[in-house]
């Protein structure tokens, strides 16, 4: 007689097997579910749990039930486009975060237009309420189905496939490799939505076929939908590659993709954001060093980047020795290191760098100031002693904290990964690495949840995923903590036994890249950058020509103080300097006309105040003092400088 375990200690005994989704229904738990969890591993609901099995319904709303839906979703499109477009081949359909997408080779074109007709087709398939079966094949039959359908992606994934029963899934004349889970019905999805169409080559080979990839979101309630969809729009609004172009901040050329170029306003806000780093560097014990762009390929197969990272890296030969343009800052901060014997007492040595390097990311993912193949890393070295290594990394969490929280307002959350599949170094090393991070967190009263398999190859390390002012989330900081370089390069100390000792050596960023971290504050802000950041930090507009004069006088004022001051001096109407300046999103706009220049007063409207009123330069100044910058020293600690506009 079978008997099944449920959640809450629930037990049920039949005299027959039963599905899934009939246990559940017996204990009233079949509500909102989607699938099952049995015995850990999530199963179509059509699953029969084995005897003294554990089962536990996954709910529609959860982020496991989520990903079911969406994978659902994938094939609810792939049919829709297989009927509405006859001789598609479909290549992979998963779930991916905030979605999915489906590749094909369509027979056709598709675009963004087209999005609209194929979502109708999928309310149908939907309406129709089609049952969506589990149907493994024996490879055989898999083979033969899949070659009558002339399925050529699919019988290359059959190929690579060690099983010899195949695990497919059919809904009506629709039929897919997949190892699921999947809701019972079509009728179970929908709430959902197309956002768009790209190119994606076949498995990411950039010599292989381009198909036409459509991404879409679905959701388990109309309400969570609605929600999405108003914040991609919102992030539409905010893409920083279009405030780039607006604001004149940078450009990408078609003579150098993935390499930005920056215009002086962009300009302004990489120094200043570096003029704070740095002060923030030197109060916290930091010393800055630069390292050179290009080394001698042998370091490289030193480092280990040779055997895992060399398909990300650019080469060249100087004198006939091959060198590498690094992709990484961390064995030119060895090679600093090791130029002098070090004691005891140099450590911890905390060696910052604002380092450019160069990684070749596929020309499809590249994305304006996200992804790109150039960018400057706020890297920092610490050499320490094993005694030193859960303090410094105490002592980072604050930094990160501070800069994130305190100074840009960003919430964020906090992942410990650890060992991955293609790891460098002894087992035993990496579990006294995770250790000492895990401990590090614990004590730092850190939140965190484990990210199994994704450290980086020379160490487990702890990322800090910042989310913006419309909930996305953002991995920049990161500390990585590495007993291998030290072994390696044999690096030493003299301890104060007189003995030599092997450092341990704590990798760690803030922003992540220069590049990437404007990007993400350009769609935090919706460009509206706060004042100490502001490219133009005061707009001076006369409203004719005879004012001008007074206009020069009140910007040369405003920069001997130090403000980024600029007049507009064009042949415009009053109207169009004004909305040019809200336009720019410029903090402060000073209207001059014959009266302030008679009086020697300034009409101040204020970004997001408005008008402010008339004044003198004096009491203006006064309101410029009182804007926060984390740049000087007296103000660092005063609460969080960044207000959203």
């Amino acid at each position: 007689m079978p008997i099944y375990r449920g959640p809450d200690e629930r037990i049920l005994e039949t005299e027959k097997a039963l599905s899934a989704e009939k246990i559940l229904s017996r204990w009233g738990l079949a509500k909102d579910t989607v699938a099952a969890r049995i015995d850990g591993s999530l199963q179509d609901l059509s699953a029969l749990p084995g005897t003294d099995s554990l089962v536990e319904p996954v709910l529609s709303g959860s982020q496991e039930g989520t990903d079911i839906i969406r994978h659902s979703a994938s094939h609810l499109m792939a049919q829709a486009v297989q009927r509405l477009y006859p001789g598609t081949r479909f290549g992979i359909g998963p779930s991916i975060q905030d979605g999915f997408y489906y590749d094909m080779e369509v027979a056709g074109q598709i675009s963004d237009e087209d999005l609209a007709s194929i979502e109708d087709e999928m309310r149908r398939i939907s309406d129709e309420a089609i049952p969506v079966e589990r149907a493994p094949l024996p490879r055989a039959e898999a083979e033969r189905l899949f070659m009558e359908r002339d399925a050529i992606y699919k019988l290359e994934l059959i190929s690579e496939i060690p099983d010899e029963v195949i695990s497919a899934y059919r809904q009506g004349d629709f039929v897919d490799l997949c190892r699921g889970p999947h809701v019972t019905s079509t009728s179970a999805v929908r709430h959902f939505k197309l956002l768009s169409v790209a190119g994606a080559y076949w498995r990411g080979g950039e010599k292989n076929i381009m198909l036409t990839r459509i991404y879409g979101t679905a959701f388990a309630t109309a309400e969570a939908l609605d929600e999405y969809v108003t914040r991609i729009e919102e992030a539409k609004r905010r893409d920083h590659r279009k405030i780039g172009r607006e604001l004149d901040l940078f450009s990408i050329q078609t003579e150098g993709p993935g390499f930005p170029f920056f215009h002086p306003k962009g300009m302004v806000v990489i120094n200043k954001l570096v003029e704070f780093w740095r002060s923030e560097h030197v109060r916290r014990g930091y010393s800055e060093i630069r390292t050179p762009l290009i080394l001698d390929q042998e370091l490289w197969v030193r480092s280990g980047h040779w055997d895992h990272y060399r398909e990300n890296m650019y080469f060249t030969e100087i004198d006939e020795r091959p060198f590498a343009v690094k992709p990484m800052n961390c064995p030119g901060g060895i090679l600093f290191y090791k130029t002098r014997i070090r004691s005891y007492r140099d450590l911890p040595m905390r060696v910052a760098e604002l380092g450019t390097v160069h990684r070749h990311e596929r020309s499809g993912v590249l994305h304006g100031l996200m992804r790109v193949r150039s960018f400057t890393q706020d890297d920092a070295h610490l050499y320490v002693t094993p005694e030193q290594i859960k303090q410094e990394i105490i002592g980072i969490i604050d930094l990160v904290s501070f800069i994130y929280r305190d100074v840009f307002g960003f919430p964020y959350r906090v992942e410990l990964s650890t060992r991955p599949e293609k790891a460098m170094g002894d087992p035993a090393m990496w579990e006294k690495a995770e250790m000492a991070l895990q401990e590090a967190l614990e004590e730092a009263g850190v939140e965190f949840r484990v990210n199994p398999g994704d450290g980086a190859f020379y160490g487990p390390k702890i990322d800090f995923h910042l989310e913006d002012c419309i909930g996305r989330t953002w991995q920049c900081g990161t500390i990585q903590l590495d007993f291998q370089m030290p072994e390696k390069f044999d690096m030493t100390y003299i301890g104060p036994d007189g003995g030599q000792h092997r450092p341990v050596m704590l990798h760690r960023t803030v922003f992540g890249s220069l590049e990437r971290f404007l990007g993400i504050l350009i769609e935090h802000y919706a460009g509206a950058f706060p004042f100490w950041l502001a490219p133009v930090q005061v707009k001076i507009i006369p409203v004719k020509e005879e004012h001008a004069d007074y206009a020069a006088e009140v910007e040369r004022k405003l920069r001997a103080l130090g403000y980024r001051a600029e007049k507009d001096a064009r042949d415009e109407k009053l109207g169009k300097k004004i909305r040019d300046a809200q336009m720019e999103k410029v903090p402060f706009m000073i209207v001059l006309g014959g009266r302030e220049a008679e009086g020697g007063t300034l009409s101040v409207r204020e970004r997001t105040g408005g008008d402010i009123g008339a004044m003198s330069f004096d009491d203006f100044a006064q309101i410029l003092v009182g804007q926060h910058d984390p740049t000087f020293g007296t103000c660092a600690h005063q609460g969080a400088y960044a207000k959203i506009p």
